[in-house]
C-alpha cells in the first residue's frame, strides 16, 4: 500500500520539479530579478540573469495528476541544476503554469504560455531568440507552440516528450481493458465515463496487485504489458532486469502506476470533462496483433509456457470481450490539441530513454511524422540507456540545448554521435550528473548513458 501511495506522489514529482516561488519582483530593469504573478487566471514566473545573453527559454512543465498534493514554486527547467546552469549562463528562463494547473490542460497551456511570451516582450523585452522547452506532456505542448506559431520561437527542445496524446490513452484503455478482462471477475467495470471511477481504479488495481502472487497472474501481467507496448524496465538506476519475475514486476509497474493509479478511470475524469466525452476506443483492435508486433512475444510465451496456462486462451478472451467505442467529438478535441504535426518549421532536439513506459514509443512516431509531414533536416533525436521516465541529468539535458542552439545561431548541427555526448557528459559536476528515479524515489548519479538505440515503433499510432 504504502508503495501504491508514492506511486502517484512520484508520478508528479517526474512532471515537476519542486522549485520554491519567491516574492514578487517590483522591477523591470535589466539584471537578476524573478517576477510571479498571473495572466488570465494562469501564474506564471521568470526569471532574467544578471547579464541577459537575448535568449529566452520558455518552459512548458508536464501533466500533474488531480487530488495530488502539488509541488510548490513553478518549474522553469525539468531539473533544479539545469535551472541554475541556465542562469549562470546568462539565459532567461519563464513559464505558465496553466489555468487549473492539474489534469491535461492541453489547450489552456497552448494559450497560457503564448500570453506568457507576450508578456515578456511588453515587461522584459523581445529576445533576440526563443525557444520552447517542456518536459512530458510539456514536451508536446512546447512542439505545438513552434507548430502553431513558428514567427514567435526559434527551436524545440522536448524532453521525454508525449507528442502523440491520444495513441497515449489508447494504450491506456488497452492496458486497462486487459487488466479488466484477464484478472478482475467484474466485466462489467467501467474504464471509461465512470460513474464511480475510484471504485474502478481499486478494483483494477487490486487485480494487478493479485495477479503478481502467482505465475499465472504474472504471465497474464507479461501478456497485459505487451500489448500496451509496455517495457521490462522501469528504473533508471539499475540495469535493464534480465530475471523473468523481477522483468514481469517492473513491467508490471508501468501497468499500474500509468496506466490504472495516474491515467485509468480516475484521470480519464478530467480528460473527459476537458474533451466532451471518451477519446478512446479499442473497436477493431486485434490484440493477437499487437503482440506479434510487440517485440515481446518471446517473453510472453515463456511467462505462459513457466506457468504451465494457455496463452491462446487468453488471447481469445480479449478478442470475445465487449469493445468500448469513443465520442467523436472529443476524438476531435484530442486531435486538435494533443497531436503535434511534425512539421518543424523550426529546429528540434527531442531527448527520451529507450524504456519510458509512459510514452516509450512517441519519439519514434514523431521522427516518422517529420519524415513525412515535416524538415527531417531539422530534427535531431537523442536518447538514453535508461528505464524510468523523464530519467536525465542535467547534463543530458544541456548538452541537449546547446545542440539545439548551435543549430539555431549557426545553422548546422554539431558533432551529436554518442561517444562525444557521453564524453561531454563527464565534465560536468556530480550534481549535474545526477538522475531522479520515480521507481526507487530517489536521486543518484549516474554515468553518462547516450545510445544509439531506438525505442520500439507505437502500436496504436493516432495516425
Amino acid at each position: 500500500m504504502r508503495r501504491r501511495l508514492y506511486t502517484l506522489v512520484l508520478l508528479v514529482l517526474a512532471s515537476l520539479v519542486s522549485i520554491t516561488g519567491t516574492a514578487p519582483a517590483t522591477t523591470t530593469v535589466p539584471g537578476r530579478h524573478t517576477y510571479t504573478g498571473t495572466i488570465n487566471g494562469a501564474d506564471y514566473r521568470v526569471e532574467t540573469p544578471e547579464r541577459w545573453n537575448g535568449t529566452l527559454i520558455l518552459f512548458s512543465h508536464g501533466y500533474v495528476p488531480e487530488g495530488i498534493p502539488i509541488p510548490p514554486g513553478i518549474p522553469l527547467a525539468n531539473r533544479v541544476e539545469t535551472e541554475q546552469w541556465l542562469l549562470d549562463h546568462g539565459y532567461a528562463l519563464a513559464g505558465s503554469d496553466y489555468r487549473g494547473r492539474v489534469g491535461m490542460v492541453l489547450d489552456d497551456a497552448l494559450e497560457d504560455q503564448l500570453a506568457l511570451l507576450d508578456w515578456f516582450d511588453s515587461n522584459i523585452g523581445e529576445p533576440r531568440r526563443t525557444i520552447s522547452s517542456g518536459f512530458s506532456m510539456g514536451g508536446g505542448i512546447a512542439t505545438r507552440l513552434a507548430e502553431r506559431h513558428p514567427h514567435r520561437f526559434d527551436g524545440v527542445l522536448a524532453l521525454g516528450s508525449l507528442q502523440d496524446a491520444q495513441a497515449n490513452l489508447n494504450r491506456g484503455l488497452d492496458v486497462t481493458f486487459a487488466v479488466r478482462t484477464l484478472l478482475t471477475d467484474d466485466q462489467r467495470l467501467e474504464l471509461v465515463k465512470a460513474r464511480n471511477p475510484l471504485h474502478s481504479a481499486q478494483v483494477l488495481q487490486q487485480g494487478v496487485q493479485q495477479a503478481l502472487t502467482t505465475p499465472e497472474g504474472r504471465a497474464k501481467l507479461a501478456l497485459i504489458g505487451a500489448i500496451g507496448g509496455l517495457p521490462i524496465w522501469a528504473t533508471a538506476h539499475a540495469p535493464r532486469p534480465t530475471d523473468l519475475v523481477e522483468a514481469i514486476r517492473q513491467q508490471a509497474w508501468w501497468t499500474e502506476a500509468a496506466f490504472v493509479a495516474t491515467l485509468g478511470p480516475t484521470g480519464r475524469v478530467d480528460v473527459e470533462r476537458r474533451a466532451g466525452g471518451n477519446p478512446s476506443f479499442n473497436v477493431g483492435v486485434d490484440y493477437a496483433q499487437q503482440l506479434a508486433h510487440s517485440g515481446l512475444r518471446d517473453f510472453v510465451e515463456q511467462a505462459y509456457r513457466g506457468a504451465g496456462t494457455d496463452l491462446r486462451a487468453d488471447l481469445r478472451r480479449l478478442a470475445d470481450a465487449p469493445r468500448i467505442a469513443p465520442d467523436p467529438r472529443a476524438v476531435a478535441w484530442m486531435y486538435r490539441y494533443g497531436v503535434s504535426a511534425g512539421t518543424t518549421p523550426t529546429p528540434v532536439v527531442t531527448l527520451h530513454g529507450i524504456a519510458e513506459g509512459i510514452i516509450t514509443s512517441d519519439a519514434r512516431w514523431y521522427g516518422e511524422q517529420v519524415r513525412r509531414h515535416g524538415h527531417p533536416e531539422r530534427l535531431r533525436q537523442l536518447y538514453v540507456d535508461r528505464g524510468d521516465h523523464g530519467a536525465f541529468s542535467a547534463a543530458d539535458e544541456i548538452l541537449a540545448l546547446q545542440g539545439l542552439l548551435t543549430k539555431v545561431e549557426t545553422g548546422r548541427w554539431p558533432d551529436l554521435r554518442t561517444n562525444t555526448l557521453n564524453a561531454r557528459a563527464a565534465t560536468f559536476t556530480q550534481q549535474q550528473q545526477t538522475v531522479f528515479d520515480i521507481y526507487t524515489f530517489a536521486d543518484k548519479v549516474m554515468p553518462p548513458a547516450f545510445t544509439d538505440q531506438q525505442p520500439p515503433r507505437q502500436l496504436r499510432p493516432s495516425r
